[in-house]
């Protein structure tokens, strides 16, 4: 019995220290960055903002996607672009309003 909880716990510990990178959660408002990294099966990217905070956003219906002014799918964020983004802090989350691609 303590030999599986003790392996029940190593998987745990495995599980959440492969899941990603450390991200921040900052005040709700406007900011600039580039896209780190794009997980479409999530709807989720992750933004480096320019003072080197890291922003974990999972994107709902309720996010508007735009690029010149027109709206777009999920499917045109990628890795690397600059981006602006409004978000709403909820909690310890932060939920995207609207993601701009700048470029």
């Amino acid at each position: 019995m303590k030999l599986k909880l003790v392996a029940a716990f190593a998987v745990l510990a495995l599980v959440f220290t492969s899941c990603g990178e450390k991200t921040d959660v900052v005040e709700s408002g406007t900011y600039q960055g580039t896209i780190k990294e794009v997980e479409p099966e999530k709807t989720e990217i992750y933004v480096e903002t320019a003072d080197g905070k890291t922003l974990e956003l999972y994107c709902t219906d309720t996010t508007t996607l735009t690029r010149d002014g027109n709206t777009v799918e999920f499917s045109e964020l990628e890795e690397g672009q600059n981006v602006e983004v409004q978000v709403e802090k909820t909690g310890k989350r932060l939920d995207p309003i609207s993601v701009i691609i700048l470029e």
